[in-house]
């Protein structure tokens, strides 16, 4: 049954953000650094999508992307984007686009529907297994969420919602690993991408 607490709680949250002006700059870094390995066309799930900048940023790479998040608020802010990138881009370039209420613990994703799914910074391990059946044969995994090892204050304080260490890899090992970074603690943790793990997977 839909999650009234989480729909409160993010529906608070979103309506105190702006959205930014060049929201496309705030994909993930597993989508930005791994864009190379996107298909040309295809169709894209931005899961538990926030503001969008992952949605947005998959669109403009020509895909038709779905964008799906428990918050209203949220969902109506990238609404007033696209509305907004339409506008303003009267020369014939348009994004395919969806924006979409959906709380995706009750209502996951069908099977085999997305070439491209992305999730960054939601963590719910009992959707595994409904994210890799719903990418279709070759489909990409991009996901990038905080992890227990972490060298700043960034991130939930709740452990439930960080992953233990390669714990990424397990909850998605049957799927073909194409990337993987987990720095962790090692090193100068000035230095790279930390507090994070971020997996980029092929269903083969």
């Amino acid at each position: 049954m839909p999650n009234e607490d989480a729909e409160e709680k993010w529906n608070k949250i979103y309506t105190a953000k702006e959205i930014p002006e060049h929201i496309e700059a705030k994909a993930a870094n597993v989508l930005q650094d791994h864009a190379d390995l996107l298909p040309t066309s295809g169709i894209a799930l931005d899961l538990a999508c926030g503001l969008g900048g992952n949605a947005i940023f998959l669109a403009q790479q020509g895909l038709k992307t779905h964008a799906w998040d428990i918050s209203q608020a949220a969902i109506e802010k990238l609404l007033s984007y696209c509305r907004g990138y339409c506008q303003s881009h009267g020369n014939g370039e348009t994004i395919s686009l969806t924006p979409e209420v959906r709380d995706v613990e009750a209502y996951p994703p069908e099977i085999n529907t997305f070439d491209v799914i992305c999730v960054s910074y939601y963590l719910q391990r009992a959707l595994s297994k409904d994210i890799m059946e719903a990418l279709k044969p070759n489909g990409l995994l991009f996901y990038q969420t905080f992890v227990e090892e972490k060298v700043s204050d960034s991130g939930p304080s709740n452990p439930k919602y960080r992953l233990q260490p390669n714990e990424l890899l397990s909850l998605f090992s049957p799927l073909h690993v194409l990337a993987y970074q987990e720095y962790g603690i090692v090193g100068n943790v000035k230095k790279g991408l930390r507090d994070v793990a971020i997996l980029v997977a092929q269903k083969r």
